[in-house]
Formats: structure tokens, sequence, C-alpha cells
């Protein structure tokens, strides 16, 4: 079974609190919509940083969301000098602390600093009809040059779903993959 590709690069998700901490009264503001039914890319942008280490310009993904997450990719916590844990989205809890400075603030997590587990987006009835389970881990064959077989992808079974595998840009670009690109479940 085939499924497109999209790829994630750093990004934050924020807490409305967090946010106004972060940019005062300054409005969440969308710039395009994401894949995924209800989410966007926003023009704000934040640094993160642990200690002296900082990564610039990294972009709020909205809604506003119940937590505060950063997601970024192995590279980049060599950079930061951090070591965050693969984790589902939402999943923080023993999460790397990271701080997030904005325009008129910053404001230092105690945890909520990951490396995104490898995931397909999908429907219940898509799941039904194609005999798939929310969490389960399959493999997906991703073709191209420097193609390969990528293990441990996770189903994300929700109500508002869009049929999407999702790589980091650490996986991407180890396989020359592109937001677009097909993979084969197997």
């Amino acid at each position: 079974m085939e499924v497109t590709i999209g790829v994630s690069n750093r990004h934050v998700h924020l807490t409305k609190e967090t946010y106004i901490k972060l940019f005062g009264n300054e409005d969440i503001e969308k710039v395009r919509d994401l894949n995924q039914p209800g989410q966007f890319a926003s023009n704000s942008f934040v640094d993160i940083k642990n200690g002296e280490k900082i990564i610039k310009h990294v972009r709020i993904l909205g809604p506003f969301r119940d937590y505060n997450q950063v997601e970024i990719s192995k590279t980049d916590s060599y950079t930061l000098k951090l070591d965050p844990p693969v984790r589902a989205s939402g999943d923080i809890k023993g999460s790397s602390p990271i701080t997030i400075v904005g325009p008129n603030g910053e404001i230092t997590l105690s945890e909520g600093c990951i490396i995104a587990e490898r995931h397909i987006h999908m429907l219940p009835k898509q799941a039904e009809m194609y005999g798939f389970e929310d969490k389960q881990t399959v493999s997906v064959i991703l073709n191209g040059e420097k193609g390969g077989i990528i293990n441990n992808v996770h189903i994300k079974v929700a109500d508002e779903s869009y049929f999407e595998m999702h790589l980091d840009t650490d996986d991407a670009n180890a396989h020359m993959i592109k937001c677009g690109d097909i993979g084969t479940i197997i």
C-alpha cells in the first residue's frame, strides 16, 4: 500500500499562555495550512537553546495545544548538546529540558523536547479497511537513489487525519526523500 510522505522540520507547539509570555498580545497568524486537518504553520518564530547552544528561527505550529513541546532532529540535538527521547507527539513526560526564547521573553521547560517518532496518520475507516491498528508498528519502503526500508513507523489513527507518513529531516535526508514522495507500507 502506498503512502505520501511529509517531511517535518524542527518546530514548536505551545499553549496559549506560553505564547502570550513569549509574544505578548500578538495574535498567532496562519501562513499556510498543513495537510493534517486544522493544523497550520504560523508566521511566529522562536529561538531554542540549551545553555549557550542555540538554534534560531524555529517555527511555531498552530493551533495552540494543552502542552508545550519542541520537536527536533537528532542532528539538532548534537547542536544543542541534548539527548531527547524518540516519542509520539504529546508524550513529553521525562523528556529533555529546553529554553524557548521569543521577542517578549523566554521560558525554560523542565521537559518537552523530543525527537518525533516516525508515523503514519490515518482515519479509523482507513485503518479498518487496510487492517491496521492504532499504535501498530510497520515498515515502509522508500524508493529513489538512496532508498531503503524504514522500520518502527507507528500508525496514528484519529478522527481528524490526512493519510500521510511523517519523517523528520534526518530520515528524509538519509534517503533523499522530499515532501510528496511516495513510500510503500509493508
